[in-house]
């Protein structure tokens, strides 16, 4: 086997940030331009201090739950309306129902799609072409005429957000540093809540008849989000391809360039420079062009087995503890305690509040005291409180008021789980299915909350306060199950970098191959 330098390969001596660069190697394989190099990227990368480089990242990437809170919470909010001659769509409550299926379709459709696309064309190009879509289908269906081009363009705006996650959620962690990134992750997809809390207090406004007509104020609601979506996109521009991706895939010598262009940025804004990564730090990866299903089935089948079972267990004890609750949690208050129907949403707001504050105040912890714990202590602990209120509602105990305060104690620790939940399972695999993983167990859980939850909920709610109890009794005992499988299955992934819980499938280095299983 010939040697001969990489394209990423600088010039002997210090690189742009002082530290001398590692010494890289060609397999032999002519024409490809795939080579087998050895990169410090990804311990230079963990190495770098919180900066205004992983603030555009976070504003850039992040935000986007906002928008999937929004758009869920904006069209619950609507349903009434959208049923109305005067609304210009005359919706059934039947096709109300269908809308909202076939928007989690369009979201698990768009998750998988996506994923494979964001694995093998890169992180950037996915979400700039993600966004895109779902800006598009947004104003679109602002301007739907008939319910077909209703249902249509839910479906496209879906796939849209789902194509989202899978792209958003890996570029994240392969861009943010392995101390922070827990709270980070939690942070992010706590934010999901805020844009729940600014839908319902929006369409509040925007359906009020004496200010908007019957049938401008929802297309007004659609239009909102298209216009912070924009923002978003002319933000995300700037944020850069992951590096971690690119030396994988032939652009080493980008990625070199674009880590030494971050480098800079940081040692100009601290006015001091970045110390030194050592040359035992760096991983040996064969680069590939891409992965074919068969190794995305094989790693997570074969290889992966135990953390397969923990990521479905994870995403499906959340997704039913959620449809538990929220699918029931205004017939209940309005048909079961009597709230007027007009006030009855509002109670989301408090429920959005503690949904937030959970992920955002406890998220430190998941990288201090580490994620077997504090994921446990989420799942186990949300499951608990939540027997509790059941008991409490049968008992007839509770008025909405306390209802309501019981759903913020459970949500504030379901919702550090749950976001904990896509954490984990962008961490526990390796690079080259990282998004695709993201993906498949997004669109499980969403599957298993969005589709069948409802339909074995609605039935529920016909028999009053004790199947409703009974819903609420099943939710919590996944996510009590769920929490089990994450104390004995989970991975210690805190404070370590992503190659070193899961190796690369592309590495070449034995000390890296050796990642737990």
């Amino acid at each position: 086997m010939s040697e001969h330098t990489s394209d990423s390969q600088l010039p002997p001596g210090q690189g742009a940030t002082g530290q001398r660069t590692t010494g890289q190697r060609a397999t032999g394989q002519r024409g490809t331009g795939l080579r087998t190099i050895r990169t410090t990227i990804p311990a230079r990368l963990d190495r770098l201090p919180w900066s205004h480089f992983h603030w555009l990242v976070v504003v850039g990437l992040g935000t986007v739950w906002i928008l999937d809170g929004l758009e869920v919470t904006i069209v619950g909010a609507i349903a009434s309306r959208l049923t109305e001659p005067s609304s210009g769509l005359g919706l059934t409550t039947a096709q109300v129902g269908l809308a909202a299926a076939i928007y989690v379709a369009g979201a698990c459709t768009g998750s998988l799609v996506f994923g494979y696309l964001t694995d093998r064309f890169g992180r950037k190009k996915l979400f700039i072409v993600t966004l895109g879509l779902y800006l598009l289908a947004t104003v679109l269906t602002a301007f739907s005429v008939a319910p077909w081009m209703f249902f249509v363009f839910r479906f496209f705006t879906g796939a849209g957000i789902g194509g989202e996650y899978a792209a958003i959620n890996s570029a994240i962690d392969e861009l943010i540093p392995a101390r922070r990134r827990g709270v980070v992750d939690l942070a992010i997809n706590g934010s999901y809540w805020l844009g729940t809390a600014f839908g319902a207090v929006l369409t509040v406004f925007l359906l009020n008849t004496a200010i908007f007509p019957a049938n401008v104020g929802w297309r007004i609601a659609f239009g909102l989000g298209a216009v912070l979506g924009l923002v978003i996109l002319l933000v995300r521009r700037n944020v850069p391809e992951s590096p971690r991706w690119m030396f994988i895939h032939g652009r080493d010598r980008a990625a070199e360039e674009e880590v030494a262009e971050i480098e800079r940025g940081i040692e100009e804004e601290a006015g001091s420079q970045l110390e030194s990564v050592p040359d035992d730090k760096a991983i040996e990866i064969h680069q590939r062009r891409s992965t074919g299903f068969g190794e995305i089935i094989r790693v997570g089948v074969r290889v992966y087995p135990k953390r397969s079972i923990l990521g479905l267990s994870l995403f499906v004890g959340q997704a039913f503890l959620y449809n538990a609750v929220f699918f029931t949690y205004a017939l209940v208050l309005t048909n079961l305690l009597k709230v007027p129907a007009d006030v009855a949403p509002w109670s989301l707001i408090p429920i959005a509040i503690g949904n937030f504050l959970g992920p955002l105040l406890l998220g430190r912890l998941f990288d201090s005291i580490g994620r077997r714990f504090m994921i446990t202590l989420s799942y186990v602990g949300s499951g608990v409180l939540l027997i509790g209120t059941a008991l409490l509602f049968s008992a007839g105990a509770l008025d909405a008021v306390w209802l309501t305060a019981c759903w913020m104690v459970v949500f504030f620790f379901a919702s550090a789980g749950a976001s904990a939940a896509y954490l984990t399972v962008s961490e526990i695999f390796p690079m080259e299915t990282r998004a695709m993983a993201i993906a498949f167990f997004y669109a499980v859980g969403t599957a298993a909350g969005g589709i069948v939850g409802p339909i074995l909920f609605g039935q529920l709610i016909g028999g009053g306060v004790q199947a409703v109890a009974f819903g609420y009794y099943l939710g919590a005992g996944l996510m009590i199950a769920a929490g089990l499988v994450e104390l004995f299955l989970g991975v210690d992934a805190e404070r370590k970098s992503l190659e070193d819980v899961a190796a690369p499938l592309s590495a070449q280095t034995p000390a890296q191959s050796g990642a737990k299983r």
